[in-house]
């Protein structure tokens, strides 16, 4: 049927794939990042404090001394394109947008920083999109990773008068296609190192143990990736949590302790990696790559190697694309 002439536009029916990661400041200088931090440190799902206890120690102490040391950190992992994390997660968008058809578009968002999940998701309504699938790319679920960027997008459709159908990404941590992705690409690195291990450490982002103990799966999840993945490539995995934040007791063991302690006993040549992160960053460039590298060697260690993550590789991509087809099923035409 025609519509009016004096109809508005209306764009042809498309889906939208929307892939979300946890965020970066806008450069590694200390204003983008106390912004940054200000903003990712202030959420409820993050720090679970009343913000009437929390709110004075973060704008009092913590915006005050910590954006100085995380710029200079940024900064010493800061690509030509941007931020890693912000960088690597573009170029997955770019990898996949041809990948379902021409009525499906690709793009990316960020939970804290630019580009927001309201932004974009607001955007491909704009361009006609009715049917949406919000993609954590969190592996294991975490309420501070996972819930919140599902959050923020939900947050945005709450004001929509015109919502669009909406799925999200399930965690993937026990998916074949994730672990499978995972092997190849860890035993590529392997190969392509002048040194055989003593040790392979799997480490996975700390979370306060109350998190556990509330009901949050992550830490199964988190142990559950890790066995599986030892058992398709026949080799030990030690599991460590890093990036242990404020005084509250954390999911053990630190990647900071073990990597001293492996080192002290006896374990010189180590490998580290990180199957928890779906793009290389902060956390896994300066803090596992550089700084783990510092104390293994300081402890005692003589080789060290920090493997990549999935990011934008062939076999990254491919994994991906797998999960997401499996998720727009029904809503991709056939044929």
């Amino acid at each position: 049927m025609t519509p009016p002439a004096d109809h508005p536009p209306i764009p042809r029916p498309k889906i939208g794939v929307l892939l979300m990661n946890l965020g970066t400041p806008d450069g590694p200088d200390v204003k983008s990042v106390k912004r940054y931090l200000g903003e990712f440190l202030s959420d409820r799902r993050v720090v679970e404090l009343p913000p009437i206890a929390w709110q004075p120690i973060l704008r009092g102490i913590i915006l005050n001394t910590r954006p100085k040391k995380s710029a200079h950190a940024y900064g010493l992992v800061w690509r030509e394109d941007g931020s890693p994390l912000a960088a690597i997660t573009r170029l997955q968008a770019a990898a996949l947008k041809d990948s379902f058809g021409p009525d499906v578009l690709v793009d990316w968002a960020m939970r804290y920083g630019n580009p927001g999940i309201a932004v974009r998701l607001q955007a491909m309504k704009d361009a006609g999109c009715e049917r949406i699938l919000l993609a954590p790319l969190y592996p294991q679920y975490c309420s501070a990773t996972t819930a919140t960027a599902n959050d923020k997008a939900f947050a945005h459709l709450a004001g929509m008068r015109w919502q669009p159908a909406i799925r999200t990404l399930p965690p993937y941590h026990d998916d074949p296609a994730y672990i499978d992705a995972l092997k190849q690409s860890l035993e590529a690195g392997l190969a392509g190192l002048d040194f055989e291990p003593d040790a392979i450490v799997a480490s996975f982002h700390g979370m306060p143990k109350r998190t556990l103990e509330l009901g949050d799966p992550y830490h199964c999840h988190c142990q559950k990736t890790a066995r599986m993945l030892s058992e398709a490539m026949n080799r030990e995995l030690t599991v460590a949590f890093q990036s242990r934040f404020g005084p509250a007791k954390w999911l053990e063991p630190p990647t900071d302790d073990t990597l001293v302690a492996l080192a002290q006993a006896g374990k010189k040549k180590l490998v580290i990696f990180a199957p928890g992160f779906s793009a290389d960053c902060l956390e896994t460039l300066e803090e596992l790559s550089i700084r783990g590298r510092e104390s293994f060697e300081e402890a005692g260690g003589t080789h060290f190697a920090y493997l990549p993550c999935l990011n934008d590789s062939a076999v990254g991509i491919a994994m991906l694309r797998t999960l997401l087809v499996r998720e727009l099923e029904g809503w991709l035409k056939r044929g």
